[in-house]
């Protein structure tokens, strides 16, 4: 949006337009007239200078990075060999259970294990260890002492 677009935005609200009429007149949508308005000050407060420069500011900031899942200890993630995996043709899902599982100290997860690392359902990683036993990479264990599959 420029700062004659923000200018024709304060006349008008100083005519007493709608937020319609006013986007209609700039051949914008009523949403981004009614979003511009509202973190600018409101229809009271409305200054297109300071909205212009808000707006300058605030592309300048960026967007933040999301927040990184926690990975094993010592920071390495794995997620550079998930994203190889991927490019090769694994599933996403499938790539993620298989790192955790190469960078776990003896390679052994139970399924309750994966899903609380992984922050995924327990039915995802049920299909992820199926492919991987499909095809090859993983083996299902007993463990005889806690009557569970490793």
């Amino acid at each position: 949006m420029t700062q004659q677009d923000r200018q024709r935005i304060a006349t008008g609200l100083a005519d007493g337009l709608s937020y319609t009429e006013i986007a209609r007149r700039l051949d914008r949508p009523t949403s981004t007239i009614s979003r511009e308005i509202g973190r600018n000050g409101g229809p009271g407060g409305y200054r297109p200078q300071q909205a212009h420069r808000a707006t300058a500011q605030r592309a300048r900031r960026g967007t933040p990075a999301p927040p990184r899942a926690a990975g094993p200890p010592g920071g390495t993630t794995g997620e550079g060999i998930i994203e190889m995996a991927v490019r090769a043709g694994l599933p996403r899902m499938t790539a993620r259970v298989h790192v955790d599982l190469l960078l776990s100290e003896d390679g052994r997860r139970t399924a309750a294990e994966l899903t609380r690392r992984l922050e995924v359902s327990p039915a995802s990683v049920s299909v992820a260890v199926n492919y991987l036993v499909q095809q090859g990479y993983v083996r299902r264990e007993r463990d005889p002492r806690r009557r569970r599959d490793v």
